[in-house]
């Protein structure tokens, strides 16, 4: 009784919800000293009020619950393959250097050669006495000079020095990605598995070696770069309910789309196209230059003067002023960055149709952060991006606006 007592001083509520309007005044308790040692009774019909107590004293107990859910060798895996992508960015970073280091050094190599060689037949040409030996040297720098440009012109240092920079700069999105999942997000086993496709994805479509991983420096068709791994997946659900679609941004996500297929991609393949086909013709006119300026230049121990004196100096200065316009000019790194331009519109449009294309809205990404993402990456406001999908919707394709303003 002495305890039923005590209990009715500690939880008023319960005792006036029992008896109805009990004086806790009127008893008379003397509590034992060490009250830690009282224990009170337990009573069926006042679950849902204990409940409601621990609720108030411990507020966080759900969310420490669901903390120590996570799976600890699902961070561990996720530290992992951060650390892993730390040592890519740098790899990449160094090689990119180093690259284009490769691309300075070679192009006043190359353009040394040729223009001391040319200096060489002019003066064997001009020469009264016996010049064979200014002429054979000539020769050999022209020879030299043809050699270095192939090679150099087959590995286009300044295109593998873009890939490389590029590489840098998306394996420390993904870095930064990684981050933000372990920071505020609920890893799991989905996650580990998509960065590590992703983190492949990046290494085949930037490869690090030269020899049987090279990206084919003249393809025959110009293509947007693909650094995404292309095996479509559903996404765990993410939401309960309302998710941020509707169908009018549904209709803006699909106009966006077109646009950037009908206007910012297809410019860019233009763009990559000219580029290559510069780029094609510069690369075989050097070597083929000095070549004709060393038969040129061979042929002047036997005639002095005339059309081999023309073919050796014509020859390599021609050849020095294709060079400089390659490599100087960096033909293969703009045809690199249009591609990747291309690329960055075409993942772009995937990544909007994979959510369009999911039927089940609580799979879905939130439509409101897809609208914010697409806004921030064309370089728009959101009102401006909705202003854009309106136009485009009532012009079609006659409109003139590109997508992206940053591009």
């Amino acid at each position: 009784m002495a305890a039923l007592k005590a209990s009715s001083l500690i939880l008023p509520s319960l005792n006036t919800h029992r008896r109805g309007n009990y004086n806790t005044t009127k008893a008379t308790i003397n509590l034992p000293q060490r009250v830690s040692k009282i224990t009170l009774p337990h009573i069926k019909s006042n679950t849902s009020s204990f409940e409601q107590l621990e609720k108030q004293l411990s507020p966080n107990v759900e969310a420490l619950i669901e903390r120590d859910e996570t799976d600890p060798s699902v961070i561990a895996k996720l530290y992992a393959i951060m650390e892993a992508v730390a040592d890519r960015i740098e790899m990449h970073k160094n090689i990119g250097d180093q690259r284009n280091e490769w691309n300075s050094l070679l192009l006043n190599s190359i353009n040394a050669l040729t223009l001391a060689a040319a200096t060489m037949a002019g003066i064997a040409s001009m020469s009264d006495g016996d010049a064979t030996a200014v002429a054979l040297s000539s020769t050999a720098m022209y020879v030299a000079a043809t050699g270095m440009l192939s090679i150099v012109n087959k590995i286009q240092p300044s295109q593998l020095a873009e890939e490389q920079r590029n590489a840098t700069r998306l394996f420390k999105q993904l870095h930064n990605q990684i981050q933000t999942i372990l920071s505020i997000g609920n890893p799991n086993p989905i996650h580990v598995k998509e960065f590590m496709d992703k983190v492949l994805a990046l290494d085949r479509a930037f490869p690090l070696p030269l020899l049987g991983a090279m990206l084919d420096k003249f393809p025959a068709t110009v293509e947007p770069a693909v650094w995404w791994p292309r095996n479509g997946r559903k996404q765990p659900k993410t939401s309960k309910g309302y998710n941020g679609w509707n169908g009018k941004l549904e209709e803006e996500m699909r106009e966006i789309v077109n646009v950037i297929k009908r206007k910012d991609e297809e410019e860019y393949l233009n763009l990559g196209e000219k580029a290559l086909k510069l780029n094609k013709v510069l690369a075989m006119s050097g070597p083929v230059l000095t070549g004709v300026a060393a038969v040129g230049s061979a042929m002047l121990s036997q005639s002095h003067g005339g059309w081999a004196a023309a073919l050796a100096v014509g020859g390599g200065a021609l050849a020095a002023v294709a060079n400089t316009l390659e490599h100087g000019g960096q033909v293969g790194m703009v045809f690199e960055m249009y591609r990747s331009n291309a690329g960055f519109f075409k993942l772009m449009e995937e990544s909007i149709e994979s959510n369009l294309k999911e039927d089940d809205l609580e799979r879905r990404e939130n439509g409101e952060m897809v609208e914010m993402k697409v806004a921030l990456q064309l370089g728009r406001s959101l009102s401006e991006l909705r202003n854009l999908a309106e136009d485009s919707l009532v012009k079609g394709d006659a409109i003139d606006e590109f997508a992206s303003k940053l591009f």
